[in-house]
């Protein structure tokens, strides 16, 4: 018998044949004693290594882009899908304001700032991203740079009426019914200017009821209010305007941290058309004066209504035309302006207790002279025809 042979021929590494005798014959790969263990092992590229690292994402900015009202004081915090490397870069702030990063080498950054961002604030935050910006403690990058930008809220105008009683601006006390920031609480205090906490205003007695009219708690529109703000602008050195601005604020919360409270008191005044007219003083809670006193004459009468003291003078040279038409200039003293050309002050008279003044409160010099240093500025003034209201204190308010 003649045997053929014919070459081994491997076809891609798994079958073989063989001619034998005229019959062919398949070998598996295994039959070949060729297995995949028996194979040289390659090591992945690099290109395939960091296919195996998991990309960074933050998941989270608190607070939330386009955020607003926000509390200014708030934490900042930056929340990431994976904790991060010791040393990775921290996301930026701006505007830029003291305060400590916490977190890091975890999966979030949290900002504490030392006092807070000031109302109506643009804040963004960025989030360094690329080769150079933060990386997870396993090597990951965040792709791009992360943004988010949100805006501070106002100031609440009731922690502004809280501030003032609590400071003796006002003819009302403040009592807390929960937990305050204590006076040296920077950050503490600026959170409370956004979310002031609750508490009860109370009268002082000794006023008289027209003066409740006056108090609209948590609201700009209160003449109380615009006269407390104008009273601590003076005493402060601030432009006497009546306006919480950033100025008064950031004074309020300075003088509250030392706690350096109002040392005029506080004072009202009521004019009174009836006859005899008067001026009755009230200060602390206490009338210090009430004497007769001048209005204005039918052809230029005194601005019915309650306004309060915005400049204040010794002495001057009062000028203008009277009803006929000629001019006057008269030396007056003790003048305490209420309102656009009017003003209680002394005026030499033969006899007071009826319209005679060209739109003045005249007094004769003694109660003048009582009268000046009570009415400080942001001392409301009342004019009203008729005697006063019965009754010496303001019922409480509810806030």
């Amino acid at each position: 018998m003649t045997h053929l042979r014919t070459r081994v021929t491997a076809i891609g590494g798994v079958i073989v044949l063989l001619l034998i005798a005229g019959v062919w014959i398949a070998l598996s790969h295994a039959s070949a004693k060729t297995t995949a263990s028996d194979k040289p092992q390659t090591s992945p590229s690099a290109g395939q290594s960091a296919a195996t690292t998991s990309a960074l994402h933050v998941t989270s900015v608190t607070p939330a882009s386009h955020a607003t009202g926000v509390n200014g004081a708030r934490d900042v915090a930056v929340s990431f899908s994976a904790p991060l490397a010791a040393n990775s870069p921290l996301p930026s702030i701006t505007p830029k304001i003291a305060g400590t990063w916490q977190g890091q080498g975890t999966s979030t950054l949290r900002f504490a700032p030392t006092r807070g961002w000031r109302q109506n604030t643009k804040v963004t935050v960025k989030v360094p991203g690329g080769p150079s910006g933060v990386k997870s403690a396993a090597g990951g990058e965040l792709a791009a740079t992360v943004t988010a930008k949100y805006q501070t809220g106002a100031y609440s105008t009731l922690r502004l009426d809280e501030l003032l009683a609590q400071l003796d601006y006002l003819p009302l006390t403040w009592t807390a019914s929960s937990s305050t920031p204590a006076p040296t609480d920077a950050s503490g205090q600026l959170s409370a200017a956004y979310n002031p906490p609750a508490g009860q205003f109370t009268w002082k007695s000794g006023y008289p009821s027209e003066l409740k009219e006056f108090w609209h708690g948590g609201s700009t529109s209160g003449l109380i209010l615009s006269g407390a703000v104008m009273a601590f602008e003076e005493n402060n050195g601030l432009t006497v305007d009546g306006i919480a601005g950033p100025q008064v604020w950031g004074t309020l919360l300075h003088d509250e941290a030392i706690q350096k409270a109002n040392t005029n008191g506080y004072t009202y005044a009521i004019a009174s058309e009836n006859n005899p007219e008067t001026l009755t003083i009230w200060h602390d809670g206490h009338q210090v004066l009430r004497t007769v006193a001048n209005t204005g004459i039918s052809q230029a009468p005194t601005t019915l209504g309650t306004a309060p003291v915005y400049l204040k003078y010794y002495t001057q040279i009062m000028r203008g035309k009277n009803p006929d038409g000629t001019k006057y200039a008269d030396r007056v003293y003790y003048v305490s302006y209420f309102r656009n050309g009017e003003a209680v002050h002394y005026y030499d008279r033969a006899s007071y207790g009826f319209p005679q003044s060209l739109g003045c409160v005249e007094l004769p010099w003694n109660e003048a002279k009582t009268a000046w240093p009570y009415l400080t500025y942001g001392s409301l003034v009342t004019v009203q025809r008729g005697s006063l209201t019965p009754g010496s204190s303001p019922t409480d308010p509810t806030t």
